[in-house]
C-alpha cells in the first residue's frame, strides 16, 4: 500500500516538487564544493606553487644552470631510456595478458589475474630488494653473473627491470575490463569470414581497445619516469651513471642545493602535468567518439 501511495504521489506531483525532491540544498552543494576546493588547494595546488617558486628563487639563470649540469643531463637521459624500454615491454605484456584473461578460459586464470595485481600490493622497496636477492653479488645468480662480467644490479638493466615490474599492471588493468565488456563476438565473426589471427588482432581488436591502450600507456609512462623506491634500491646512486631524475632530486636536496633540486623537481612536475593533459584529451576524445556513435 505504501508503494502504491508513493507511486501515486510521484505521478501527480508537480515538476517543481519532483525537482526539489531530487536536488540537494544549496548550502550542501556549496559546502561540498568549498571543502573539495580547500582540500585540493592545500594538498595539491600549494605544493606545486612552492616547487616552482623555489625553482625560480635564483631567477631564470639559476633555473637553467641546473640543467647544464652533466649529472642532471645524464639523469634525464637515463630516465627517458628507462621509460623507452619499460613502457613498450609493458604494452606487449599487458596486451598479451589482457587478451588471455578476457578472451579465453583456462586453468590458473585467477592466479594470473592476482599476479598482475602483485606490484600494486608489494612495496616498491621490496621489489628492489627482490632483484638484489636474485641478481646481486650474493644473490642466486650473482656468482654466475660476475664470472661472465654481466652487471644487472647497480647498472641500467636493474633499473629497467625494477621499473618494468612496478609499472606492469597499468596497461593490463586498463585493457582487461575493456576487453571483457566488448566480448569476442567481433573476433569470432572475423575468423568466420576467413581472417587470420593477426588480421583479426590488428583490424578488429586493436581499433576497439586503442583508447584504453593509450590511456594505459600514458599512466605507465608517468609512473616509469617518477619511480623512486625500487630504482633507489637497485641503482646504487652512482652520480652520472645510475641516477634517474627522482634520485637526482634527492641527492641535490641532501646536498642543500635547494634551487637545483626544485628545478629538477619542477621538470618532473611539468612532465606529470603534460601526462594529465594528455589523459584528459584522450578521455574527452573517447567520450566524443562514443557520443557520436
Amino acid at each position: 500500500m505504501a508503494t502504491v501511495v508513493t507511486n501515486t504521489l510521484s505521478t501527480h506531483a508537480p515538476p517543481e516538487a519532483a525537482a526539489r525532491a531530487t536536488r540537494d540544498p544549496a548550502w550542501a552543494r556549496w559546502a561540498l564544493i568549498t571543502i573539495a576546493l580547500l582540500f585540493l588547494g592545500f594538498f595539491l595546488v600549494l605544493p606545486l606553487v612552492i616547487v616552482f617558486a623555489e625553482a625560480f628563487s635564483h631567477g631564470l639563470a639559476g633555473y637553467t644552470s641546473a640543467f647544464r649540469d652533466p649529472d642532471t643531463l645524464a639523469a634525464v637521459r637515463l630516465t627517458l631510456l628507462t621509460a623507452a624500454i619499460a613502457v613498450p615491454a609493458n604494452v606487449v605484456f599487458g596486451v598479451a595478458a589482457a587478451w588471455a584473461i578476457a578472451k579465453f578460459n583456462f586453468r590458473g586464470k585467477s592466479i594470473l589475474t592476482t599476479l598482475i595485481d602483485l606490484p600494486f600490493a608489494v612495496s616498491p622497496v621490496i621489489c628492489g630488494l627482490m632483484y638484489v636477492l636474485v641478481f646481486g653479488r650474493q644473490g642466486w645468480f650473482g656468482p654466475w653473473l660476475i664470472d661472465h662480467n654481466i652487471r644487472i644490479i647497480f647498472a641500467v638493466p636493474g633499473i629497467v627491470l625494477a621499473t618494468t615490474f612496478v609499472t606492469f599492471p597499468f596497461v593490463a588493468r586498463e585493457l582487461i575490463p575493456l576487453m571483457q565488456a566488448q566480448g569476442s563476438d567481433e573476433e569470432c565473426a572475423a575468423l568466420t569470414l576467413g581472417a587470420s589471427g593477426w588480421q583479426t588482432f590488428w583490424r578488429v581488436t586493436v581499433p576497439n581497445i586503442r583508447w584504453g591502450l593509450l590511456y594505459g600507456v600514458i599512466l605507465c609512462n608517468a609512473r616509469a619516469m617518477g619511480e623512486f623506491g625500487a630504482v633507489s634500491v637497485v641503482s646504487g646512486h652512482i652520480r652520472g651513471v645510475t641516477n634517474t631524475l627522482p634520485l637526482h632530486v634527492e641527492i641535490l636536496y641532501n646536498e642543500y642545493n635547494y634551487s637545483g633540486a626544485f628545478a629538477v623537481a619542477s621538470f618532473l612536475t611539468i612532465l606529470a602535468l603534460a601526462t594529465l593533459i594528455l589523459k584528459s584529451l584522450f578521455e574527452w576524445r573517447h567520450s566524443s567518439n562514443r557520443g557520436a556513435a
